[in-house]
């Protein structure tokens, strides 16, 4: 349905980092240490015009410096593609752990738009204070300062923010949908400790595809931790299907000797 290559351009796009440097065929990503993503080099060709692996560890020691001097971890977010090889054998010579397994999910435009319980799904172009702080209470890791960052992420692609009450009014779930290329990138997908189970996640996702009908787009992908089987269960039946993997690759802590 569509290229890994093009797949992974619309994802770096539906999340970019705040600052980011291309180096030869890797993106360099820093955005505070606020998400994996952000903060994580994208492979885009992960041996490219690198000769062989005292190539590929060159460019590893550059990425290493880049972000060391930004007092970040050395993160690459690495795909299930045959063409990560030399690059994985690289980062397993020098430990690099193995974190996030995360499964790729697509589906076409075909079948929208879907039915709904008639529960109204607010639906915006600007997430608002009650979507941030019911996704950040879900998925955050920080306070304020980080938050901050990641509404300024968000707001850097243009998309669709969705958010479904309960019947006191009390903000349930949310979900967004990136607007990229043509395509919908499903993030963001948050449920409140309180309200699970409860059909909400549901409501929030046909909303977001019904919308992304109306905007004629011609498909939809999201990302899913390969832990998660509840999520993978809602999006199958919801017509998505498995399209490859990637999983974060991070150097590791080198901590000074101990006096003891």
């Amino acid at each position: 349905m569509v290229e890994q290559a093009f797949l992974e351009s619309l994802m770096d796009n539906a999340w970019p980092a705040l600052e980011r440097k291309d180096v030869g065929e890797w993106v360099l990503r820093a955005s505070g240490g606020v998400t994996q993503r952000a903060n994580s080099v994208w492979p885009r060709n992960p041996t490219g015009s690198l000769e062989g692996s005292q190539g590929i560890m060159r460019a590893v020691r550059t990425a290493a410096e880049w972000y060391r001097l930004r007092r970040l971890p050395l993160i690459f977010q690495v795909f299930d593609d045959p063409r990560s090889t030399a690059l994985n054998a690289v980062l397993d010579e020098q430990g690099f752990t193995r974190q996030s397994a995360t499964k790729i999910m697509v589906r076409g435009g075909e079948g929208l738009p879907v039915g709904t319980s008639g529960r109204d799904v607010e639906v915006a172009d600007e997430p608002s204070e009650e979507w941030l702080r019911v996704w950040w209470s879900v998925d955050g890791r920080g306070g304020d300062a980080e938050l901050s960052v990641a509404h300024n992420m968000l707001s850097a692609c243009p998309s669709l923010y969705a958010m479904v009450r309960d019947d006191d009014g009390v903000p349930a779930a949310v979900g967004r949908l990136a607007l990229v290329d043509g395509w919908g990138g499903i993030y963001t997908m948050a449920t409140s400790t309180e309200h699970r189970r409860r059909g909400y996640g549901t409501e929030v996702l046909a909303a977001l595809l019904n919308a992304g009908a109306h905007q004629g787009l011609e498909g939809f992908w999201l990302l899913v931790t390969e832990a998660n089987h509840g999520a993978q269960q809602l999006y199958s039946r919801a017509g998505f299907t498995d399209h490859g993997s990637y999983l974060y690759r991070q150097a590791s802590l080198r901590r000074a000797p101990s006096g003891c």
